[in-house]
């Protein structure tokens, strides 16, 4: 079954049905669900599919020639063509008059292993750009190598490619589409397991409880995702365990870069390229304080759930998870666990805004979302708003984020009315979110003042959202 994506099948489409050449560049992390959506864009259309592989280039070139002429049903001798070159001026011929999707999946692999290849594809669309209809999509797992040598101004078919497409993990709304039989609740925490990356999703089974998968997912050593964080670390870096390190201090609450430094005995300059590299696998995330007045207040955290969970629970548990000893890590783990949804919650609560937003249903028409903390001078106090969000003029949305089995009462609300007056908005608008419920007072309250609307996580979840 086939989830989400509609944003990028509908302009995959509209290109496709555009007259003449169009090259479109896939790329996106490993697992993340490029090839699913180019076998679903592709399904009803002639197409040559080739993946590259971490081979030399004599083996991509027969692979290559293979998938051409399994499309053609022509022989070759030796099956294969004499060159990348001849290959690709074959199926430029073959579209002249026709529309082919040729797709070149793992693209990075094939263009290291053939170092000439990206200057062939250059030469050959600015020859045949104007009178082919080839539909060329390169795809790739490299995120650096996409964006350096195919992307980037410097790279021989910058200029060429007529779209691109970063695919990031699903949403939460679209993530929750692939269970039919989780509750609400136990569906926010397998999000806040595995987050939106299909490949992960897939390895949840709706049909056990949440604690069964649990500890077969990450409790269990012979499980692919127990093993996940290490090894997509060995595919996409040079040193895994300088950055396992780095996540590791992020983990366990160390989350500026000085913090970083001294837990990890690393140099800061060194940590930074290390959390770049990071950043751009989608690993680990910047923020500073949303109004953006101070960035010596940048933090780094989290940024995908796998990650997240696996860094928080798994490392501190090892020794017992290596002896089959999964009830018992279970059992001290589970009590943190609401704990931990506190953020998920916040990111799903930003994932409804935007749902709002996009339905032309919110309060306000905010340009960005994101969490503040700053000093609070009058009560001599740190303080934090979970997400707040402006229009980028005299308007602002605050809101309180609530994971817990208690009812939020009228003291968060006035909490975060306090909190609004460290800025000089003229209309604030206020969101609490609860997973359980609010209190009578609280609810008074709110409507009284007439600028404030409570949700509770079963209204989130309600599909006409």
């Amino acid at each position: 079954m086939f989830i989400g994506r509609e944003k990028e099948l509908k302009k995959l489409s509209e290109l496709y049905n555009k007259k003449g050449f169009q090259f479109p560049v896939i790329y996106g992390r490993r697992r993340v669900g490029k090839t699913a959506l180019i076998n679903e864009f592709i399904k009803d259309k002639e197409a040559i599919f080739f993946t590259g592989i971490e081979s030399n280039a004599r083996q991509n070139l027969e692979n290559f020639s293979r998938s051409i002429l399994s499309y053609t049903d022509e022989a070759l001798e030796n099956n294969m063509f004499p060159s990348f070159q001849a290959a690709l001026e074959y199926v430029f011929k073959i579209a002249e008059k026709k529309r082919i999707v040729f797709v070149i999946d793992e693209y990075p692999y094939v263009a290291k292993a053939s170092k000439s290849l990206a200057s062939t594809l250059q030469a050959l669309i600015d020859k045949n750009k104007d009178t082919s209809e080839l539909f060329l999509i390169l795809c790739g797992s490299s995120m650096s190598f996409m964006e350096n040598h195919v992307l980037a101004y410097r790279a021989p078919l910058y200029g060429r490619r007529t779209a691109q497409f970063k695919i990031l993990p699903l949403d939460f709304f679209e993530s929750r589409s692939c269970f039919q039989r989780f509750s609400d609740v136990d569906m926010a925490a397998v999000y806040g397991m595995v987050g939106g990356t299909p490949q992960y999703l897939l390895q949840i089974d709706d049909n056990q409880s949440l604690e069964e998968n649990i500890k077969r997912c990450f409790l269990d050593t012979s499980s692919p995702l127990f093993e996940e964080p290490g090894n997509l670390l060995k595919q996409e870096v040079r040193e895994p365990a300088a950055y396992n390190a780095i996540i590791t201090a992020i983990a366990t609450g160390s989350t500026k870069l000085s913090e970083i430094s001294s837990k990890t005995g690393e140099e800061a300059s060194a940590c930074a390229a290390y959390i770049k590299n990071l950043t751009a696998l989608g690993i680990i995330k910047k923020e500073i304080p949303f109004d953006r007045r101070s960035t010596r207040k940048t933090i780094y955290k989290i940024d995908d759930n796998l990650f997240r969970f696996w860094y928080r629970f798994v490392p501190d548990n090892i020794a017992s998870i290596n002896r089959g000893l999964p009830d018992s890590v279970y059992n001290k783990i589970s009590p943190k666990i609401s704990e931990y949804m506190g953020a998920v919650f916040e990111d799903i609560c930003a994932a409804y805004l935007w749902k709002l937003r996009a339905q032309s249903k919110a309060p306000i028409e905010f340009t960005d979302l994101g969490r503040w903390w700053g000093n609070d001078a009058k009560n001599k106090r740190e303080v934090e708003i979970d997400i707040m969000g402006t229009d980028g003029e005299n308007s602002a949305l605050f809101c309180e984020c609530k994971w817990t089995n208690e009812m939020v009462d009228v003291g968060v609300l006035n909490g975060i009315i306090e909190k609004s007056r460290l800025f000089d908005y003229e209309n604030n608008r206020y969101y609490l979110f609860a997973k359980t419920g609010f209190t009578k007072g609280c609810l008074e309250k709110a409507a009284e003042l007439g600028n404030v609307t409570p949700v509770t996580f079963e209204e989130i979840m309600k599909p006409e959202v």
